[in-house]
């Protein structure tokens, strides 16, 4: 699998998410900076997941159909153009990290660069998303940052 390069302006990999990104302070997506998509990308999708969570894995955001030209995403947007899909909030969109209080865990930001369209609709699974990426996906990248309370 070809590798993809994600970064974001506002924390370091394996460093602390600024709490203007966390649930407790209203849920604003980070800004997040990709590059070195091949050239045989149809999409992208993101998910990202908190392993560390009490109860498993804590999914906190979900996109597909995002553009395979894109090079990124602002601060408190979601991806033009893009789909999507439920957090474990119950909620579409993004969903910050909230830890129990004493903990800090980690959370991975992994875009995927997908050979065809994903096909997924608003709204779509965790599940749905992580079958599509096993069927269709041809490059990757991870970002990890971590929050504690």
């Amino acid at each position: 699998m070809e590798s993809i390069e994600i970064r974001s302006p506002a924390f370091n990999d394996h460093t602390m998410i600024p709490a203007e990104y966390s649930h407790q302070d209203g849920d604003t997506p980070p800004p997040l900076e990709w590059r070195d998509v091949p050239e045989n990308v149809a999409e992208l999708a993101l998910i990202c997941e908190d392993p560390d969570a009490p109860s498993g894995t804590f999914t906190h955001w979900l996109v597909a159909a995002i553009p395979p030209d894109t090079n990124g995403i602002a601060a408190d947007q979601e991806p033009k153009a893009a789909t999507s899909g439920r957090n474990d909030y119950g909620k579409p969109g993004y969903g910050g990290p909230h830890p129990p209080i004493g903990e800090t865990h980690r959370y991975f930001f992994r875009l995927y660069g997908l050979s065809e369209p994903s096909g997924l609709t608003e709204g779509f699974t965790a599940d749905e998303l992580r079958a599509t990426i096993q069927e269709k996906a041809v490059a990757s990248g991870t970002l990890v940052g971590t929050f504690g309370r």
